[in-house]
């Protein structure tokens, strides 16, 4: 995740579609204490002589006593003092807490060593509890993802870019050789001159077979199964292969006999555990997307908006469905768990009939 997808995360967290204009519309904020309002106005009480946010936790004023202001300046001029508790003197507080993201994802991405949790809140002036909590709100990611999903990406361009794998390593903030080679299966899925070249010579078997549900490929790098494809042509589906590792070494296997067999007899089954093991690829976010999709029991759904609450960000459900897409161990991560909030089958990337087999059988 870069700075700019951090800031754009954060201010997405923070957009007020609604306006707050008329009175009544304040009112139903104010009795509310609606922070989405904060920002669009402010309210005055007579009787203290401060003006606050429509938020604020202050007592309710009686409403002879309360006026509507469009800015600071406004109720300034009116003789009011900014309330001690909410602060409206201050950016709204959604403001200030993506302007602290935003500031402890530079620090994360500057730093030779990724900073610690207690240096990027005392940065930020609150505790280490409480920035956890808010930087995991506003990026999805907790920091420490955060700063090893930018980690793996200056390893990934200082692998491109630089004469040397050595060179890389102490780019991208590694202080030694031998923390970078212990990290590196997880970041990069092979070795680094290995990732150096594009991936050239990484070694895929795969192999292919009737299911009930079409054909189904199945692929295996040396750490595990790397894909599972259904669809109704295997020449479409190792052409597919092939555009996920265009640099890989791809052949077809009689070894993966057993694999396929345990597959289809899965897909048949998918209320049984497949007990293989799974090279499972993607970004931080993606993977934070699969893991949850892998909790969800069989028989039962979950609405994208559920996967983005669990991975605490709520508004990512457009981002939370681009991740379930680009999955690509079908039935292994059961993404056709996931349905519309409407109870529509929504997408599936091999076919909706697919998608609606598969739940009728695990809810049968």
């Amino acid at each position: 995740m870069t700075h700019d997808l951090c800031m754009e995360r954060a201010m997405t967290a923070i957009t007020k579609p609604r306006l707050y204009t008329s009175e009544a519309e304040r009112w139903v904020a104010l009795r509310a204490r609606d922070r989405d309002a904060d920002g669009h106005f402010l309210y005055s009480v007579a009787t203290t002589g401060v003006y606050c946010h429509p938020s604020c936790a202050a007592r309710p004023a009686r409403p002879e006593n309360v006026a509507f202001h469009a800015t600071r300046a406004d109720a300034e001029r009116a003789g009011f003092r900014p309330c001690r508790r909410c602060r409206p003197d201050l950016a709204p507080k959604a403001e200030r807490e993506a302007d602290m993201v935003a500031q402890a994802c530079r620090m994360i991405e500057t730093a030779e060593d990724v900073p610690s949790l207690e240096a990027l809140a005392q940065q930020a002036g609150i505790s280490p509890f409480h920035f956890h909590r808010v930087f995991c709100r506003i990026t999805g990611v907790t920091p420490k993802a955060y700063a090893d999903a930018d980690r793996t990406r200056r390893v990934q361009a200082g692998l491109s870019r630089l004469q040397s794998v050595t060179h890389a390593i102490y780019d991208a903030g590694f202080n030694s050789p031998g923390r970078f080679y212990a990290a590196a299966d997880g970041m990069l899925g092979m070795t680094p001159g290995r990732y150096r070249s594009g991936g050239a010579g990484e070694a895929i078997i795969f192999a292919t077979g009737p299911c009930d549900l079409g054909v189904v490929l199945v692929a295996q790098a040396a750490r595990g199964l790397c894909a599972i494809l259904l669809g109704d042509d295997a020449d479409q589906l190792q052409a597919d292969l092939h555009a996920r590792f265009p640099k890989a070494a791809i052949s077809q296997s009689a070894d993966l006999g057993a694999v396929l067999q345990a597959v289809i007899a899965h897909i048949a089954h998918p209320t049984q555990s497949l007990g293989l093991p799974l090279d499972i690829r993607g970004t931080a976010f993606q993977r934070r997307v699969w893991e949850v999709l892998q909790t969800i029991p069989p028989g039962q759904i979950r609405h994208y908006s559920d996967i983005a609450q669990s991975i605490g960000k709520p508004a990512a459900v457009r981002a939370v469905a681009s991740a379930i897409a680009a999955n690509k161990l079908a039935v292994a991560v059961p993404c056709h768990r996931v349905v519309a909030k409407d109870g529509g089958l929504a997408g599936y990337r091999w076919g909706l009939a697919r998608k609606q087999a598969l739940l009728a059988r695990e809810q049968g």
